[in-house]
């Protein structure tokens, strides 16, 4: 039986491993074993990074209906129950942006739906 090295299978799996770990602090980016934990590592943060975004976008959206809401007089939580009562599904993006880019559309959207207050 011939024996098969592995060297050029190897050389292409320890560069694609350098070419993601470039610019990696000290050894990180030169040793492959070290540099092939500090990409493994990077990718679970990138991970949990992706998913705390969506948190942090979530909570700013929140603050701002909130605040905006408070010249009108009402509260966040009080003003999302009568937006699902009288069936008005925009997501919390669309009214963060409405009450930062267009508040007077957004005055006008609070007021139609504080005074139907629903059946």
């Amino acid at each position: 039986m011939v024996r098969i090295k592995s060297g050029q299978q190897n050389k292409r799996k320890h560069n694609k491993v350098f070419k993601k770990t470039k610019g990696y602090w000290m050894s990180r980016g030169k040793q492959f074993r070290k540099a092939n934990e500090a990409m493994l590592h990077a990718g679970q943060y990138a991970f949990a990074g992706r998913k705390m975004k969506k948190r942090a976008f979530r909570k700013l959206w929140i603050t701002r209906l909130n605040a905006a809401l408070k010249s009108q007089k009402t509260s966040y939580s009080k003003f999302m129950h009568l937006l699902r009562l009288n069936k008005i599904e925009l997501d919390r993006k669309i009214l963060a942006k409405l009450a930062v880019e267009y508040p007077k559309i957004f005055d006008e959207l609070v007021k139609k739906i504080s005074s139907k207050k629903s059946k």
